[in-house]
């Protein structure tokens, strides 16, 4: 399990070369002594079978607890909440993503220029939430609690570090980043894509589109 990341102070050098950003878990789980990490695996992956059986909406803690064959207790000793136990299911699929920004190959990875990877970056990420919609949707019952989760400060240092390597107009600061995951975060991506029948290719030429508006050609 990946190491949390710590809130960054502010936008990073824009001098680095490359980005200090690591894997930063959904959850930002502590160290887990060996049986509470079988524990852990146990219940998420109990967790998993009846997301695909029942979806989201119908997930709870007694039935994790009962398909686990575990007390109610231990669900709610490992994962506090049900928002919890969401978040952590959100876990191993965006460390997947993470994995491709921090440390894939080109487009996405960094080997490939500041530019070309923001442009990588935004579909990429727009796939993912509409991929996992529904699980992500329901973990979002506080809406402040988005900006706090380890795995959203890192693609906000991520955004961030790019706009300054990629020397893009105006201040790529904090406020810049945020407009830019803004305009990719799931429920905009939903109600677009399901409600509003756009097709995602339409969204990732908005994003490309942002991205020239601010100077970052590709």
């Amino acid at each position: 399990m990946t190491a949390p990341l710590s809130p960054p102070p502010g936008p990073p050098d824009p001098g680095e070369a490359r980005t200090s950003l690591t894997l930063a878990a959904a959850d930002g789980p502590e160290a887990l002594r060996a049986d509470a990490a079988r524990n852990r695996v146990l219940l998420l992956d109990a967790a998993s079978r009846l997301l695909a059986d029942c979806g989201a909406a119908d997930l709870t803690m007694e039935s994790v607890a009962a398909a686990a064959g575990v007390g109610k207790g231990t669900v709610f000793r490992r994962f506090k909440d049900r928002t919890g136990l969401l978040i952590a299911l959100l876990d191993h699929r965006e460390s997947l993503l993470q994995a491709a920004f921090l440390s894939g190959p080109p487009p996405m990875g960094p080997d490939a220029p500041a530019a070309e990877r923001l442009h990588a970056f935004g579909p990429a990420v727009m796939r993912h939430e509409r991929d996992h919609h529904e699980l992500i949707l329901a973990s979002r019952t506080d809406p402040l609690r988005t900006f706090s989760v380890p795995a959203q400060r890192l693609r906000l240092s991520h955004v961030t570090l790019l706009l300054r390597q990629a020397h893009a107009a105006g201040r790529p600061d904090l406020l810049l980043a945020h407009t830019l995951l803004g305009s990719i975060d799931a429920p905009l991506v939903h109600h677009l894509t399901c409600e509003r029948g756009m097709p995602v290719e339409r969204l990732e030429e908005g994003w490309h589109d942002l991205l020239i508006r601010y100077g970052v050609e590709h």
